[in-house]
């Protein structure tokens, strides 16, 4: 098990240290309007970011409108028509579906690029994809609706060195949704060229009201810019949220040990029930993420309705399943946190499909989440 309180105190400190070398001052956080010229506070988020990510630039914003734009904006920065992108953790998680398949959506396949789908586990078949030499490999760090494990930090540079090996020129772009700060070090540690992720997850705290960022290479960040913005246009732009941005990621650390405490107390309670979890209590959490199998639809739901009545904002409300787009099923989800969506706050989501594997993260506050998960397995546990 890892030591919580040892993780938290070295992020903490190399966030603090990055703050520090970068001479944050309360005239960072002021608005800027129109093209944002001179608009250091904006700079000063992205070298921040990017110090605390152990990269050598960074693009940060609180437009990007989720990880997914992000990470679009990432692949589409880097790979060109005609080339070949490998997703060496098999299929993307269903929100980039359409990203990778779609057709007349400005999607990877309307621009004429390879995709195809590699399994990091399966030798003979990724050595293979890897002699094709593609031009950018994605690694997706959180493993979605699916029942692979999520990839530690030296899972991470066990395929980033695999991919170098063969194919030294690709670019490898990891998905770090869901992991920031569960461990001491990032993937941008251990060779990845890009890194990308959301702000309503684990690096904004629950404070950031928006945004995603991108950190990686100088020369694969001004791509990054430049698609984000305009050919030509990297450091314009106004805004607004500099100050709940930069202390986000100053308490995110803090958020994330919530986080950890929380999903490993789910996997306890509901695993010395009987129900099948992941990570099981014994097993180390790569991402803040705990899936549970409630074993039916009347569970699942009552799950779902549980998080949300203990949650600060909108407890009276009563989720049901939808047709949300990029999934392939209806899904129900629970989500009453101060920002919209917020992954960081505690949260649920779960296809509705046997066998009802709800997926479980979030907690800034571990013995509120705590109030709520002792009150789900009470009333699920009398079905």
């Amino acid at each position: 098990m890892i030591d919580l309180d040892s993780l938290t105190e070295k992020n903490s400190a190399k966030i603090l240290n990055a703050f520090i070398e970068n001479k944050v001052s309360e005239s960072h956080f002021a608005q800027t309007t129109g093209y944002g010229y001179g608009n250091t506070g904006r700079e000063i988020l992205n070298h921040v970011f990017a110090d605390s990510m152990n990269s050598e630039d960074a693009l940060v914003s609180e437009n990007f409108a989720s990880g997914t734009h992000a990470i679009s904006n990432a692949i589409f920065s880097i790979v060109r028509p005609s080339q070949t992108i490998l997703f060496a953790t098999g299929r993307p998680y269903d929100t980039l579906g359409k990203l990778v398949f779609g057709v007349d959506c400005c999607s990877l396949k309307d621009f004429n690029v390879n995709v195809e789908i590699g399994d990091y586990l399966v030798e003979d078949d990724f050595s293979i994809k890897l002699r094709n030499r593609p031009s950018v490999v994605y690694i997706q760090r959180s493993r979605g609706y699916t029942k692979r494990k999520s990839l530690s930090i030296f899972d991470i540079k066990e395929i980033i060195d695999k991919i170098k090996k063969k194919s030294p020129k690709s670019v490898v772009i990891v998905d770090n949704c869901y992991g920031e700060f569960v461990e001491e070090v990032e993937p941008t540690s251990v060779g990845a060229d890009l890194i990308v992720g959301s702000l309503i997850k684990n690096p904004g705290a629950g404070i950031a009201p928006s945004g995603g960022y991108i950190c990686g290479g100088k020369k694969y960040i001004d791509l990054c810019k430049q698609r984000f913005l305009a050919p030509g246009l990297t450091d314009v732009g106004a805004s607004n949220h500099n100050r709940e941005l930069l202390m986000g990621l100053f308490y995110s650390p803090m958020a994330v040990r919530e986080a950890l405490k929380t999903a490993q107390y789910a996997s306890k309670i509901f695993y010395e029930k009987g129900f099948e979890v992941q990570p099981k209590p014994s097993e180390k959490w790569n991402d803040i993420i705990t899936s549970i199998d409630l074993e039916s639809e009347e569970k699942l739901r009552l799950f779902c309705k549980i998080i949300q009545r203990f949650s600060p904002v909108d407890s009276f409300l009563s989720p049901e399943p939808w047709s949300m787009p990029g999934y392939n099923h209806d899904v129900i989800m629970s989500s009453g946190g101060f920002i919209s969506g917020s992954s960081i706050e505690l949260s649920c989501d779960a296809p509705i499909k046997p066998p009802f594997t709800v997926y479980l993260q979030g907690g800034t506050n571990f013995y509120l989440s705590k109030y709520a998960l002792d009150n789900a397995i009470k009333e699920i546990s009398q079905i």
